[in-house]
């Protein structure tokens, strides 16, 4: 098995400001999205163009993607999220949280990296995954029995 590491951000402009700048857009987002569960509020941190890619599911637009955000909040409207971990790099920011399903639903690990183009969120990849399923998720990584 061959991999290979690609680097992208070539062409940038990855400084530190830029870095923290965008960090500071998504945790603004999220944070008005969360505290007040208001989709609308969300709209204006997102391109035009925006994209959201979810393992499985072909790629949305932005107006399909708030479609869905706004009716995924109304049976999860008591769902708790703890936001673990922000890390930036250039034009893109990972956001690790823990969310914790209403009505003693699954705690959930999603990951979610966007993609920052000219102030706004052009490009968002959601992975979730229940908490109680991680260890059989993980057989693939047991070593070879011989």
């Amino acid at each position: 098995m061959t991999s290979e590491f690609i680097d992208n951000r070539s062409g940038r402009g990855n400084t530190a400001s830029m870095t923290m700048r965008n960090k500071s857009i998504v945790q603004r987002a999220l944070a008005g999205l969360i505290e007040t569960r208001d989709v609308d509020a969300l709209a204006p941190f997102l391109s035009d163009d925006f994209v959201h890619h979810r393992p499985g599911s072909t790629p949305s637009t932005k107006g399909e993607w708030l479609a869905a955000v706004r009716a995924a909040l109304v049976p999860l409207v008591d769902m708790q999220v703890e936001i673990h971990q922000v890390l930036a790099d250039g034009d893109h920011v990972v956001v690790y949280s823990r969310r914790w399903l209403p009505d003693a639903g699954p705690e959930i690990a999603v990951v979610d990296i966007w993609r920052i183009d000219d102030g706004l969120i052009a490009e968002g990849w959601e992975i979730i995954e229940p908490v109680a399923q991680v260890a059989a998720n993980l057989a693939w990584w047991a070593p070879a029995r011989r």
